[in-house]
């Protein structure tokens, strides 16, 4: 005999009792509509959408260049004990009348001998048709050079943040004047070093004497506006001069990029790989997200990367600074003015496009958009303007613009990778089965080799301490 138990029947939030199959139960014999599985970190990326990618045999691109004298990134290094502020003393050298000094005893007692000032906003450092009588470093802040224009009225110069430096070829010359007058856009410490400092370390130094006569003279080898070994040439000349003869000498150690490599182990279950394959195939959507994320990755190595990302490998001749503050159109036409051979687009982080979008409404200005893939995109002077969230946001709410040309035959941004690798799932991406573990875990490696390479330094400009949160 079977006993069976009564069962309430369904009611409503009435009380009433329920006529039909409710949906709860009827979804048990329901195939439900799925997406497949979303994921917030997935950006447009736009770098790696827009960069010309050049295969690399071998795992090395090698980017040869005219032989150019530089030395140094032309900006100095400080430390700080507290409120204190000191210069390296072998980061002198990067003054020109210091350049290729070596001895270190010299530039220590000279460093010793910088003395520290603060400056608020709006004081002037040092004024037009004054006695230069003394050389600064700006170890923190910034400020405006302001030179007599070609009609008397003021003009900028140029704006100096920090590293930068001033003064310190008039240190040659103790008669010389300041043709410029420099006043500080924000609070300022810089470092200041006296003539008389400087003239009682001279007649104490031989080594000292030798080097600024060599800058006196001026005993460089000939070299073009870009710092490139000069190639000599004769022209508009009539009848039958001797021509110079030249040629194009190359740098003896061109620079060299390695592929990198982001890489992770994916693990699943084969139990959930045999059975919850439907309507999806789980093994796929894994890897799908994996490889999202490794993309991701590499956009902000290409970025941020130290040893050949963007951000950290610009020329520092290529990096300039706002005039105010926030992005104006005019620092944005400051920056075109650093890439004016064939600007291909800007890249900020979005909200640097929403700062600077603030400051064209605040001047009337409406920038038009551009199509670019079937994408209305914001542009300014036609050049388009595309977020990467992988330019960072600093704590005190700074960030960064680039400007780029980019290309092999244009002497641009390239991105470097490698085709053909073994089991490649996507152009320098391989996707390589490593195992069952004795758990029955699944494993594939999945790897993307990948760098960036800037081929001449004014490819690329950054836009430098672009403030995002100020108030006028």
């Amino acid at each position: 005999m079977t006993v069976t138990e009564p069962v309430a029947p369904d009611v409503d939030q009435n009380g009433n009792s329920q006529q039909s199959l409710a949906t709860t139960a009827a979804r048990n014999l329901a195939t439900t509509k799925k997406s497949v599985p979303q994921m917030q970190g997935i950006t447009s990326r736009w770098l790696l959408r827009m960069l010309p990618w050049i295969e690399v045999s071998g795992g090395t691109y090698r980017v040869n260049r005219r032989l150019t004298y530089a030395v140094g990134d032309g900006r100095v290094t400080f430390v700080n004990t507290g409120s204190d502020v000191a210069v390296i003393p072998a980061e002198l050298g990067e003054l020109p009348i210091l350049r290729g000094y070596d001895d270190l005893d010299v530039l220590t007692t000279l460093a010793d001998r910088f003395e520290q000032r603060e400056y608020a906003a709006g004081d002037v450092i040092v004024e037009f048709g004054h006695e230069s009588n003394q050389a600064f470093l700006i170890a923190h802040g910034k400020v405006n050079k302001i030179g007599a224009g070609h009609y008397g009225n003021d003009t900028s110069l140029g704006t100096l943040a920090d590293g930068d430096h001033f003064g310190a070829e008039t240190l040659a010359d103790p008669q010389s004047m300041w043709e410029y007058t420099v006043k500080a856009i924000t609070p300022c410490t810089v470092l200041m070093l006296p003539q008389n400092a400087f003239d009682e370390l001279l007649d104490q130094s031989e080594t000292l004497r030798t080097q600024l006569e060599r800058f006196r003279t001026g005993q460089l080898a000939p070299r073009n506006p870009h710092g490139e070994a000069d190639i000599e040439l004769a022209s508009g000349h009539s009848g039958e001069p001797d021509l110079p003869a030249t040629f194009v000498d190359y740098e003896l150690a061109p620079r060299e990029y390695e592929l990198s490599v982001a890489q992770t182990v994916l693990r699943v279950h084969s139990r959930v790989a045999d059975l919850y394959n439907e309507p999806m195939d789980q093994v796929e959507q894994q890897l799908r997200l994996t490889i999202e994320a490794l993309r991701e990755r590499q956009e902000h190595e290409m970025v941020n990367n130290p040893e050949f990302g963007l951000l950290a490998n610009a020329d520092l001749g290529h990096r300039i600074q706002t005039r105010s503050g926030p992005p104006t159109p005019d620092d944005m036409d400051d920056l075109l003015s650093v890439v004016w051979k064939q600007p291909s687009h800007f890249l900020a982080h979005p909200r640097t496009i929403a700062a600077f979008g603030r400051e064209c409404s605040k001047r009337g200005v409406y920038p038009e958009s551009v199509d670019v893939g079937g994408h209305r995109v914001p542009a300014w002077r036609g050049v388009p303007l595309f977020p990467c969230n992988k330019i960072a946001v600093s704590p005190t709410r700074t960030s960064s613009v680039m400007l780029m040309r980019v290309g092999e035959q244009q002497q641009g941004v390239v991105g470097l990778h490698q085709t053909g690798l073994p089991d490649e799932y996507q152009p320098g991406l391989s996707v390589r089965f490593m195992g069952i573990s004795p758990k029955a875990i699944v494993s594939y490696l999945v790897s993307a080799y990948y760098s960036a390479a800037i081929l001449v330094p004014d490819a690329l400009g950054v836009l430098e301490n672009v403030e995002l949160g100020r108030e006028d």
